[in-house]
């Protein structure tokens, strides 16, 4: 009788090697080069697609079991949270105003990058950059998800978190983050990858998912902080993805070299501009501060970015053309976004404010060099003009930047008393932008940024405004139209903090839970 041999047991490479790149095959009915025809035609030049190394080698089997347990720790906290009445444990109702701006302009590109990377998933010849982009695609989704449920329990009780998506494609600060996505998008699969999972996840993403995330601790929100701690063993991946996509490219041909460096300089700009709404959450609208935005920016940009791109050297690559701006702005443009948002805050479905006495010094600490000379005064004057029952609101439209859509609001580097403005022309029209980087970004490829969709302009072209609204008509309000197109509730969802019904809502309940408290005890 034979004695019969087991079978030897596949390693853990093996194994993933076997059940990804094993199940992919040389097309023969049609060439491969029409089956992917999009992996080409951006000029990138890959010779040996076996030379992906693949970041975590997690298998399917392996990724559902490992995410269903995160997936039951993070709902028993939820449910934990709004069985508790968590929304009560907060340190102050205009935090919530922060989550607002998470929920309106951070969740949707969640599923912005989910749908991103299932597309791109489908573009690439090698099984494990497509393995690795559709895994991708499914950690998006679930972000999106996760956190639309961990704050679900804040929209039953406040203002301003109702319409969120409906808000995303009309509302004109959230043309910013989403012109970012819809920009990369619409670009090939290498440079989609280059601007999400380079220049977004692993250059600047933990400016959003590790200070706010430890100021929502800070401040009571333990439903926020509990999915930003479920989301962080997937966020590693997806950094560890983005440095593995950049190094590939670079070490397949030389002639990678300038298309990635145009990719990186345009991508880091495009995101840095857009993280502004994040500097503006992190020094105005967490009432307990863990750390400023330029202490943050110091930490995660200059001190981490710098050395990644020391690294990126040996193989040509220099820091982004826009960097020194960058991190001469840390000094100044979350103080230039709240100026913005406080101004136009009747179009804005969030709540803004003149920061207390305490917070205006804390911030004084932490920008010595510009605050008190040029931002506190200001505040100061808003606030002297609101207790006079004078309360300033800008109801005219600002100058848009062509590129990033952030209204003109950004000042020069190295003079912060002059506005940055620069003006280009392309076929006879005439646009504008906020710094050289993006006129250069708009100079690269103008085709594609004339058809921006300019919140102001399609305002002014009549374009929002709900069918049936006569702009001729007698007493015609153009501003109530917008706000009715924006399905928007004037007094309740905008306008100052100060007399609004979170404010009051918000006190009664605390004044209710602490009079339970005391005939319980």
């Amino acid at each position: 009788m034979d004695t019969r041999v087991a079978k030897k047991k596949l390693g853990l490479k093996d194994r993933y090697a076997a059940m990804t790149r094993g199940l992919a095959w040389e097309t023969t009915y049609q060439p491969m080069d029409k089956v992917f025809p999009y992996d080409q035609y951006e000029g990138i030049r890959i010779h040996d697609w076996d030379r992906w190394e693949d970041p975590f080698r997690l298998t399917m089997d392996a990724y559902w079991k490992y995410q269903g347990e995160k997936e039951k720790k993070l709902y028993a906290v939820i449910e934990a949270f709004a069985q508790n009445n968590g929304q009560l444990g907060v340190t102050d109702a205009r935090y919530i105003n922060a989550l607002k701006l998470f929920l309106q302009g951070v969740t949707p590109l969640e599923y912005c990058a989910h749908r991103g990377f299932a597309h791109v998933g489908r573009q690439f010849r090698g099984a494990g950059a497509r393995v690795a982009c559709q895994m991708q695609s499914i950690d998006e989704l679930r972000h999106y998800q996760t956190e639309t449920h961990a704050l679900s329990q804040y929209n039953k009780y406040f203002n301003g978190m109702h319409r969120a998506n409906h808000w995303y494609d009309r509302v004109w600060y959230l043309s910013v983050p989403k012109s970012f996505f819809e920009d990369a998008m619409s670009a090939g699969p290498f440079e989609f990858l280059t601007a999400v999972s380079f220049s977004f996840e692993y250059v600047l993403t933990n400016l959003l998912f590790v200070p706010f995330m430890s100021g929502a601790a800070h401040n009571g929100d333990m439903s926020t902080v509990t999915f930003g701690f479920s989301a962080q063993s997937d966020e590693s991946r997806h950094m560890t993805l983005g440095i593995e996509c950049i190094k590939f490219m670079l070490e397949q041909d030389p002639a990678n070299v300038p298309i990635v460096q145009r990719w990186i300089d345009k991508w880091f700009w495009r995101g840095y501009r857009l993280l502004t709404i994040v500097a503006m959450m992190q020094d105005y609208m967490l009432p307990k501060r863990v750390m400023s935005w330029k202490e943050a920016w110091e930490m995660y940009a200059e001190s981490n970015g710098g050395a990644l791109f020391k690294d990126l050297a040996r193989y040509g690559i220099r820091e982004p053309a826009g960097w020194a701006d960058a991190c001469e702005g840390k000094h100044h443009i979350s103080h230039q976004a709240w100026n913005a948002f406080y101004n136009y805050n009747v179009a804005a479905p969030l709540h803004t404010w003149v920061p207390q006495d305490s917070e205006l010094d804390w911030l004084s600490e932490k920008y010595p060099e510009s605050f008190d000379a040029l931002y506190r005064p200001r505040l100061e004057y808003f606030r002297e003009r609101q207790q006079q029952g004078e309360r300033f609101y800008s109801k005219t439209l600002p100058m848009l930047c062509n590129t990033c859509q952030i209204p003109m609001v950004f000042t020069e580097p190295g003079r912060p008393d002059e506005i940055s403005y620069r003006e280009g022309r392309y076929l006879g029209d005439v646009y504008h932008f906020c710094s050289d980087h993006c006129k250069g970004i708009f100079e690269q490829e103008p085709e594609k940024y004339v058809q921006s969709w300019l919140p102001v302009h399609q305002i002014y072209q009549g374009n929002c405004f709900k069918p049936g609204a006569d702009p001729t008509a007698e007493g015609f309000d153009p501003l109530a139209e917008v706000l009715a197109y924006y399905e928007m509730g004037e007094g309740t969802d905008n306008l100052d903090f100060e007399g609004s019904q979170d404010q009051k809502n918000f006190a009664a309940w605390r004044g209710e839970s602490t009079t339970a408290k005391g005939e319980a005890s």
